[in-house]
């Protein structure tokens, strides 16, 4: 089995191409250019150096939020168009979930952390039990406390990860009562082949959708729709 896989989810545009057990190629920046800049032009390049033929691709995988609202515009929109073209599926991988997939095997609670501005992260808790993925807590967009008490809950040490981690790292120093740790920069941030190992997992349970009809998981209104919303009651 053959997967292209996206993340353009946070600051980090990344690209990958895995087949079956093995990443073929996988290219990823972390630098201050937009998407829309390297997201394409990263694509192309690995294309070329990998000599892929893109009707060799048997499913499209690709971050599908929460994160950057442009970002995710931007990798859904790339998905959707190389999906339609070749006439392949979308697999929609949570985007924190594909995160906490960095740290595959970890005996810890995972940790990842998203900033996700206006004071909250994007953020949920996994482990890892038998090789599988195990969700205490979903994705979600909450105050840094709140995941902070729920990790204190469940008592066990906890490894955090992602660009949330420079943000919040001294109310994390404060809030947080385990054991915890930061993953090291080898593996902190997004990799597209984690959205396709995960893909892979998500593509034998069945779990994929349409090019035509799929759209990015948000998870909370974009600034310019809270402010209408906003407008249109009157605050």
């Amino acid at each position: 089995m053959k997967l292209l896989a996206l993340d353009s989810s946070g600051l980090v545009a990344s690209v990958a191409v895995v087949e079956d057990d093995i990443t073929v190629a996988e290219y990823t920046l972390n630098y201050k250019k937009t998407h829309s800049q390297t997201l394409l032009p990263m694509l192309d390049e690995l294309r070329r150096m990998t000599e892929l033929d893109l009707n060799s691709i048997d499913a499209i995988a690709v971050a599908s939020g929460p994160g950057s609202f442009t970002g995710l515009r931007i990798g859904a929109a790339t998905a959707k168009g190389l999906g339609l073209a070749l006439g392949l599926p979308i697999i929609p991988v949570p985007t924190v979930d594909a995160l906490a997939y960095n740290l595959y095997g970890s005996t810890k609670n995972i940790c990842p952390l998203m900033d996700a501005r206006r004071n909250q992260v994007y953020t949920g808790l996994y482990t890892f039990e038998n090789d599988t993925l195990v969700t205490i807590e979903p994705q979600c967009a909450v105050d840094i406390a709140q995941i902070s008490q729920k990790i204190n809950e469940f008592g066990k040490e906890v490894v955090f990860l992602g660009d949330g981690v420079s943000v919040y790292r001294e109310k994390l120093v404060e809030l947080v009562k385990v054991p915890y740790d930061f993953a090291p920069s080898c593996c902190n941030r997004q990799r597209a082949a984690c959205v396709a190992a995960l893909g892979e997992v998500l593509y034998q349970a069945g779990i994929t959708q349409d090019a035509a009809a799929f759209a990015p998981d948000y998870l909370r209104l974009s600034q310019a729709e809270r402010e209408r919303n906003q407008k249109s009651k009157g605050v």
